[in-house]
């Protein structure tokens, strides 16, 4: 079995996501690509934040939130998760979709954390990262992580 990963053919894992995945720029999410999904996965979620955001914002810095992904979408450059069935969340600038990095202060450093799930999720698009965490527990089968960096 093939390890369950996500990578982008944007920018390395770790590396500095382009200038137009950024809130103050085209702001659409950027190409990722998922393999080695596991088999008993019925749907993905995913959920992009800024943990360096704590400080300037009090908090983790929820930039996307999708579920209900199928195994074998595709996640093109950006990509529409409503064409795929998925459901976007809320994110922390009181938005439903893709809000791209927009550091206030310095150098952020992004998480892409996508959940292989044994089941579908039933939740509103109004549902939030608390919401989407509590519905994923115990459904959870496999994660993986993307990081990218961004600076002001």
């Amino acid at each position: 079995m093939s390890e369950f990963t996500l990578s982008s053919p944007a920018f390395d894992d770790g590396e500095r996501i382009p200038e137009q995945y950024g809130r103050d720029a085209a702001d659409i999410s950027p190409p990722l690509t998922v393999a080695g999904v596991p088999d008993g996965a019925v749907s993905l979620a995913l959920v992009m934040d800024d943990p360096d955001a704590v400080e300037p914002a009090g908090k983790v810095w929820d930039h996307w939130l999708v579920w209900n992904v199928p195994p074998d979408a595709e996640l093109p450059e950006g990509w529409d998760p409503g064409a795929d069935g998925a459901t976007e969340g809320s994110n922390d600038f009181d938005e439903t979709g893709y809000g791209g990095p927009a550091p206030p202060d310095r150098e952020h450093t992004y998480r892409f954390r996508l959940f292989a799930l044994d089941t579908t999720l039933d939740l509103p698009a109004s549902a939030d990262k608390e919401d989407l965490k509590v519905a994923m527990s115990g459904h959870v089968v496999a994660e993986t992580k993307l990081t990218g960096t961004y600076a002001p």
